[in-house]
């Protein structure tokens, strides 16, 4: 069976609406968090699909978080082999980082549920054309070279990028609308929410409205995703 890694960077960011499409691609899905004392010691090459999920800190925090570091280093390997690599928010600035690219805080907190305008429609990010999904950061990154910019927000110009078929970054948590754990997000990040101009109960309300509809189409674009796989 293929294997597939989660890399958990704080433990309310999983992969939550994501885990279904994955399963379903034929994947025997494992997870680590990066405060596992053997986190680093694991070649990320290894797994068939890596997957990594998003956190609050910032990728050029690296005193704060000495395992950032190692983690790059190894995702570069990965991303050199061109190895089948997803990335989400925290996970998609490492990839940029990794790539070469500068990952910087940004002009605003990008925070609630809104569109993102899709510039490739041959994607599989056609699925969230146009659909409320979840945006919580206020970092962003320049675009490496060698990659398509697939999608912007009317917040952030880059949202997501692709680099052939293996490897999908997204900024945007279309994973993010039926879990749980969205309450632990607005109990963690309260100056976000008052910093993106919402309360906790608007985004609550928000989560309830769009959270469904996000999942669905998030689901249906990882699939895609995973079909076109080499």
């Amino acid at each position: 069976m293929k294997t597939a890694l989660i890399i958990r960077h704080v433990p309310h960011e999983g992969v939550a609406g994501y885990r279904d499409p994955i399963e379903q691609a034929g994947y025997a899905v494992d997870r680590i968090d990066v405060s596992d004392p053997a986190f680093g010691s694991l070649d990320l090459r290894e797994p068939d699909l890596l997957i990594m999920m998003g956190g609050p800190m910032g990728v050029y925090e690296h005193e704060d978080h000495p395992w950032i570091r190692c983690q790059m280093r190894r995702l570069a390997l990965r991303l050199e082999a061109d190895r089948p690599t997803l990335g989400v928010c925290f996970g998609a600035q490492m990839i940029a980082a990794a790539m070469g690219s500068a990952v910087y805080p940004g002009g605003a907190r990008e925070v609630g549920f809104h569109p993102v305008s899709v510039h490739a429609g041959d994607s599989p990010l056609r699925h969230v054309e146009g659909v409320p999904v979840l945006h919580w950061h206020g970092d962003t990154f320049d675009l490496p070279e060698g990659v398509e910019l697939l999608a912007s927000s009317h917040v952030y110009r880059h949202q997501a990028f692709r680099r052939g078929r293996n490897l999908l970054a997204l900024q945007f948590h279309a994973e993010m609308g039926e879990d749980p754990r969205f309450d632990a997000w607005i109990e963690q990040s309260p100056d976000d929410v008052a910093a993106a101009g919402h309360s906790p109960e608007t985004l609550r309300a928000a989560h309830e409205a769009h959270g469904p509809g996000a999942v669905s189409a998030g689901r249906r674009m990882i699939a895609e995703w995973l079909e076109a796989l080499d």
